[in-house]
This record gives structure tokens, sequence and C-alpha cells, in this order.
């Protein structure tokens, strides 16, 4: 007798699956951080306003979070509950998330704030490009920590020393984060921020597949079979 096939078994079964997957943790993705969202549309786009813009980004950094824990639950889940594994990741995750997170979004708003200043502050030219260079740096020790941080319980600090001794020591993913980096901000710039929006999970799928040597390397050195 052959053996009876459960739903989703199959190549049509498996797709539909992923796709649903998808979208539920795309949706997720933009209710979480919607509300910071919509008060940065309506903020002037002036200097005055950097503090504000900081605020409203920080739900972002727990959301990508959950939306990394979702995608990568989903090759070993045993059921097809992507906002399980979304809120799962969230609530584990969140205050970790924060204090890296935030403290790279002050960070970037320092400099933003330099980058818009400087003829005001009579601050030669040349030293925009080395701000731009740190910022840059900064953006690609956030996205290590944050993966870092939401597949592992370390200290802070210590998630802040690997993040930041991976961008050396993995220069692959590196220059794979800074492509990915460089796709967001070009599909903002020549798009929009909502257009980026609704496509951010595959966006995020695309770190996470890039960041599996870090994270394999990380497992193998610095955690123990429990």
């Amino acid at each position: 007798m052959a053996e009876r096939r459960e739903y989703g078994d199959g190549p049509l079964g498996r797709g539909a699956n992923a796709v649903y997957w998808y979208l539920v943790v795309e949706l997720l993705l933009v209710l979480t951080s919607l509300p910071g969202l919509v008060v940065l549309a309506l903020l002037d786009r002036s200097v005055g306003n950097a503090p504000f813009v900081v605020l409203c980004l920080l739900p972002l950094g727990p959301a990508a979070s959950a939306g990394l824990f979702a995608l990568r639950e989903r090759a070993t889940a045993d059921a097809l509950r992507p906002a399980a594994s979304f809120w799962r990741g969230y609530r584990l995750n969140w205050a970790d998330v924060l204090r890296v997170w935030t403290p790279a979004l002050v960070v970037l708003g320092l400099l933003g704030v330099s980058l818009a200043n400087l003829e005001a502050a009579g601050v030669p030219r040349w030293f925009a490009p080395a701000l731009l260079v740190i910022g840059a740096g900064v953006l690609l020790w956030s996205v290590n920590a944050l993966v870092i941080v939401s597949f592992f319980g370390f200290r802070t600090r210590d998630a802040a020393r690997l993040a930041a001794y991976y961008l050396a020591a993995r220069p692959l993913v590196t220059l794979g984060t800074l492509s990915l980096l460089v796709l967001a901000g070009g599909v903002v710039v020549l798009t929009s921020e909502v257009v980026f929006g609704l496509v951010v999970v595959v966006w995020l799928a695309f770190v996470l597949r890039n960041a599996r040597p870090l994270l394999a390397d990380v497992e193998e050195r610095f955690t123990t079979a429990g």
C-alpha cells in the first residue's frame, strides 16, 4: 500500500507554505514597525528633529530581530505557525536588541547631524568622507550585532565585541552585508521607504543567508553544547 501523503509534502505544498510564512512575517514586521514609521513620515526633515528620528527608528531593531528569528525557525518548525515564531523571537530578544540597536542609532544620528552642519561648523570638506566611512562601519556592525543577539544569549558587551570582530574575521559576510545595505539604500532612493517596507522580509532573508557562516562560526567557537 502506498504511503499516504500529507498536505504540504509535495513541491507545491512546500512552496505555498513558504509563501504563507513569508507573508505573515512581512505583515508582522510592518505592524511592529508602523507606529515609529508613521511618526517619522510626519516629521519635518530638519536637523533639529534628529533625536525624534532616532526614537522613531527604535522599533525597527526588535522587529527585524523577530523577523530573522522566524525566518530561521521556518526550516525546523514542525507546524505552520509563523506568527508564533515571530512573537517568540520578539519576546526573547527585544531587550538585548535594544541594548545594541539604540547606541548604533544614536551614533548614526550624531554623524548625520555632523554631516548636515559641516559648513556651519567650519569643518573642512575632506572630513565628510571620513564621517561616511564611520557611518558605514556602524551600519555593518549593527547588522552583525543584530544577527548575533537574535540567536545567542551573550552579554551585550560580548555581542558587541563579536560583531566588531566578525567585520574582519568574515570579510565575505561583511562584503555581502555592505551589498545588501547598498541595495536597501538604492531601493529607498529610487522608489520610497514604503516600497522597501513591502519587501523587507525578502531583504532579511538575504541577510540571514549571508550571515550563515558567521552564525556557524559563533556556534562552533563561542557556545557549548547544552
